[in-house]
């Protein structure tokens, strides 16, 4: 856009706040942003910088107890704050799209696909009803959905969450929109299927000349996407310019921890192992060998969910299981610790077969095996304090008495850098983050000594997810830790990992270390997975790490 040019949305000064008027939240402080005509703007910040409300306040679509308390909004030299609702509803969709994050919770679960897509071309009186259903089809064909008139008649649960998002853009493009904005519209997928969708979404913003305002806390989607850049914290705008001016030659220090923050493939693994390691080969804690995982569908059909994996974990060192959603990794890493029994094959934990313990065996093997979990919120017993949440293994398997469960408790909090002001707080007063620490001063309690991490940082912003992987690392160095580490983020992978497996469709394609993974990947489907990371050739200061913090 020139300097000359008119912006096609210009917001000023604007100001929002939750909560009531005596005692209001301000979320946003005087954001002030421009997206000229067929340009692509990225507004890149951690959960709670403003982003999304920022992007909900240009609708008009903020939560019942969020108002703009000032400065304006501006679209094709109109003032959108100042219209009525009914205004607005004539605009939304038709002028201005909207990709929102979550395709689960935002289409409706009981009106099929082709109908919902039919509904906005109606609302907006661009098709009738005999042809509603015809230009539907057509959208989902454009939106990249295979056999779109099957689609269509299917309800949002019988798609992957792929096809889902692909079913929002085509939502949101339907009625040729001057201006689309996505948020977070990829954050929810695999690294294969985000580049799918981003790429879908370039082509049709070329083909239409619709621009983007992009609303992501993932600097390597900006960096790949985005003419301009807007970084935001705190409720303000503390940088912004070109995309490869903002990479390469961040002014504000925010901007600069975001980007040494931001996994990426050039990031070797955090530590290298100390040179007395050197030649030496740990024995094997956990040993896979030829586990299969047959699940029945119905009747007649089943699903062969794990074929013929094999892997060890040796003591003290990290395995990543990698792949995308139904590659059979969580499946697998179930079945090593026994929360789940194999069709076929052996698991031995420290050289014993532990496939069919039952009783009182496999209890005890429950004290030397923990897991953590993808989402800290849902894992967690919103009812209960900090200090009642970590201390329930100990109380479950009789460890200690109430004191010395209690000074336990303390320690750990020490472990994972949570102060003991935290000990009465419950999940909910807590960021992702320290909900995450807790999970994981949880798994230590009983001097396990293996861990199962299931995608731990994945629900992160990446600066969270630094500090996390940093923890990670700390304490395995010092308690002496195996981890079987689960996730779709190759960048994240390769910051922790020692060995790697890649899996495709239940079973092992490759494996290695993870210099002869990332470095030299042998199979097709690891270089695809490779290819798929966002921001490969983001330029990461030196001069700014990631700080601990205990707010993340």
């Amino acid at each position: 856009m020139s300097a000359n040019d008119t912006p096609l949305l210009q917001v000023s000064g604007l100001r929002v706040a939750y909560g009531s008027l005596n005692d209001p939240v301000v979320a946003v402080k005087g954001v002030d942003l421009t997206v000229g005509r067929g340009e692509v703007v990225a507004v890149v910040g951690e959960s709670g910088s403003g982003k999304s409300t920022t992007a909900h306040a240009i609708l008009g679509l903020l939560a019942g107890n969020g108002r703009a308390v000032g400065g304006t909004v501006t679209f094709d030299g109109e003032r959108l704050d100042t219209k009525s609702e009914r205004a607005l509803g004539r605009i939304r969709g038709a002028r201005i799209g909207l990709v929102p994050q979550d395709p689960t919770t935002s289409l409706n679960p009981v009106q099929r696909v082709g109908a919902q897509v039919a509904e906005v071309l109606r609302i907006h009186g661009l098709a009738d009803r005999r042809t509603a259903h015809l230009e539907a089809v057509r959208i989902l064909a454009e939106a990249g959905i295979d056999s779109p008139e099957v689609r269509a008649r299917q309800y949002p649960q019988d798609l992957s969450g792929g096809q889902r998002q692909r079913v929002l853009i085509g939502i949101a493009l339907a009625c040729s929109p001057e201006l689309v904005i996505a948020d977070e519209p990829t954050s929810a997928l695999d690294v294969t299927v985000q580049r799918r969708i981003l790429d879908h979404l370039d082509a049709r913003i070329a083909e239409t000349g619709t621009a983007v305002l992009l609303i992501t806390h993932d600097l390597g989607v900006a960096a790949d996407r985005a003419d301009r850049i807007v970084v935001m914290s705190q409720g303000e705008v503390v940088e912004s310019g070109p995309a490869r001016e903002i990479l390469e030659n961040p002014q504000h220090e925010y901007t600069r921890s975001l980007l040494a923050a931001a996994p990426s493939l050039s990031v070797e693994r955090r530590r290298d192992r100390d040179e007395d390691d050197a030649g030496v080969v740990p024995d094997a804690l956990l040993r896979v060998s030829g586990v299969s995982r047959t699940f029945r569908i119905d009747r007649r059909t089943t699903l062969d969910a794990v074929q013929d994996v094999s892997f060890e974990v040796p003591r003290g060192r990290t395995l990543s299981l990698v792949g995308e959603s139904g590659s059979g990794k969580s499946t697998v890493a179930r079945i090593a610790i026994r929360l789940e029994t194999p069709t076929g094959g052996r698991v031995e934990f420290d050289g014993r077969d532990i496939t069919t313990l039952r009783g009182g065996a496999l209890r005890a093997l429950r004290r030397r095996v923990q897991i953590v979990y993808q989402n800290p919120y849902a894992s967690l017993d919103p009812k209960l304090a900090v200090a009642d949440i970590v201390a329930e293994p100990l109380g479950a398997f009789g460890v200690g008495s109430r004191t010395e469960r209690a000074a336990r408790v303390a320690e750990l909090l020490e472990q994972v850098a949570l102060p003991r002001t935290f000990l009465d707080r419950r999940p909910a007063e807590l960021s992702g983050g320290q909900r995450q620490r807790v999970a994981i001063a949880r798994a230590l309690a009983l001097h396990p000594e293996l861990v199962v991490l299931d995608e731990p940082v994945s629900a992160l912003d990446v600066s969270v997810q630094s500090q996390i992987l940093g923890l990670l690392e700390d304490l395995q160095q010092e308690l002496g830790l195996s981890y079987l580490f689960i996730s779709h983020d190759l960048a994240v992978v390769r910051q922790i990992s020692d060995t790697v497996a890649v899996m495709r469709s239940g079973r092992i394609v490759e494996f290695g270390t993870a210099a002869e993974i990332f470095d030299n990947p042998r199979h097709d489907y690891t270089r695809q997975l490779l290819d798929a990371i966002p921001g490969r050739s983001v330029v990461r200061p030196r001069s700014a790490q990631p700080k601990e913090s205990i707010h993340a």
